[in-house]
């Protein structure tokens, strides 16, 4: 009785929640007070899909409901990004029926890294994609080894891990799992990677000092401890030939996709999703047509309009310098001659901190680049923005700071002829959208 009230109560406030534009946590929130149990209780699909990792979940799930639809399967998934244990009560309670059975033949979930455990006590994914560990959010989330050990307890021995194996410490989830699919880039891409720091000088296993044959970056490439002989595991599916200054890459020799977002974070989603949609039998032809004509929903991209200069607003997560380093590459790499918006003006949608020393692992020496013109700094973390760029190689003479964001794209209006990028979180994306014109 308390499953089928719990069921409908969810499915009533889900309902109003919709009409309103609510959030989509309060559901299962509500259907777990009247059923602590109800997941465990609800009649699942075949598949049950889940991905974590510290970033490209969401881009990654997208793409993942884009190719399996295509191949004909009715899929549910969390499209509004609730993805701790509230919001995946509320998908899958949204999926079934009265009864408690699962309408759909997927259910795809996006997991944060730090509470798939608890979404994972009442059910068991069979795949488990993870996209990789990384500094992030360091109020939240500490070092990337405290999310490693809480994401080894989402593991069942039934799961089939997806995994990523360019990433040391996301291939270790799998040591002593059997059921395991790894992907990679064997590509070369960097003979000389430097960084503002090097998480990756150590082995995850032993803590002895880790050797790389090459890296693309961050921690992530071809490595080998020089003790314990923890090594990069043979791939299963790989990206044969990446090249982000055309925009395209080719899996395993055969299959060319196009890269919207030229960004090696792109790269990794969309063979995360590659390999996924393989080990469930979707035909390889499906897979890539489905790829190619993909357009990014998120919001992590957008183009806009300024006046009559041209634009594009690009997402980092504050309080991850990995994710930050990707974005500045994508503008580095750019023929144009641009100017940079980087704005801070708040720092999490979640809790309140003023805590910047994560702008000290980004390497802000990506925008020492000839076709940067001009790099605005703005916010109210303006001036933390500004210290820190006096210890990089941009030139000062390029670099203007405006704490009042309105002024600031006035000066982006006034001062500029350039193609502008927007580099900002999701925190401070309204307050960019407010004052240009997104192009559909």
């Amino acid at each position: 009785m308390r499953k089928t009230i719990a069921i409908i109560i969810c499915k009533l406030i889900r309902v109003v929640g919709k009409l309103f534009k609510r959030g989509s946590s309060l559901p299962g929130e509500v259907a777990l007070k009247i059923d602590p149990n109800i997941l465990s209780e609800v009649k699942l699909p075949k598949y049950v899909i889940a991905v974590s990792g510290s970033n490209g979940k969401t881009s990654t799930v997208e793409m993942i409901h884009e190719v399996l639809t295509s191949a004909g399967f009715k899929v549910a998934f969390n499209y509004e990004g609730s993805n701790q244990i509230e919001g995946v009560t509320t998908l899958i309670l949204d999926d079934a029926n009265i009864k408690g059975e699962c309408q759909s033949d997927v259910i795809l979930m996006e997991s944060d890294e730090r509470y798939a455990r608890h979404s994972f006590k009442q059910i068991t994914p069979t795949h488990f994609v993870l996209t990789n560990l990384y500094r992030d959010q360091l109020t939240r989330n500490g070092n990337p080894e405290i999310i490693f050990s809480l994401l080894k307890e989402a593991i069942h021995d039934e799961t089939k891990l997806i995994l990523n194996a360019d990433d040391p410490l996301v291939t270790l989830l799998g040591d002593g799992h059997d059921n395991n699919v790894y992907y990679d880039i064997n590509k070369y891409l960097d003979k000389s990677y430097i960084g503002v720091y090097d998480d990756g000088a150590y082995c995850p296993k032993c803590k002895s000092p880790m050797k790389y044959t090459y890296r693309h970056y961050g921690s992530t490439g071809n490595y080998k401890c020089s003790k314990c002989g923890y090594k990069h595991p043979k791939g299963n599916y790989h990206i044969t030939n990446v090249d982000l200054n055309k925009g395209s890459l080719t899996i395993d020799k055969k299959y060319d996709i196009k890269l919207q977002l030229k960004s090696i974070y792109n790269a990794y989603n969309i063979l995360a999703t590659y390999s996924l949609c393989k080990e469930l039998g979707v035909n390889s032809e499906i897979i890539i047509k489905a790829l190619n004509s993909y357009v990014l929903k998120n919001g992590r991209v957008t183009e806009f309009k300024l006046e009559d200069k041209q634009g594009v607003l690009l997402i980092s997560k504050h309080e991850n310098s990995t994710s930050y380093n990707q974005t500045l590459t994508v503008v580095k790499n750019d023929p144009r001659k641009v100017t940079v918006l980087v704005l801070v003006d708040a720092i999490s949608r979640k809790y309140f901190t003023s805590e910047t020393s994560w702008l000290w692992d980004i390497d802000f020496n990506l925008l020492d680049s000839k076709n940067v013109n001009k790099v605005v700094l703005a916010g109210l973390y303006a001036s933390d923005l500004a210290e820190r760029f006096e210890y990089t190689t941009v030139n000062k003479k390029k670099i203007y700071v405006e704490k009042d964001i309105d002024l600031a794209f006035e000066y982006l209006k006034n001062e500029t002829k350039d193609y502008i990028y927007v580099v900002t979180c999701f925190s401070d994306m309204a307050k960019v959208f407010s004052r240009v014109e997104v192009q559909k």
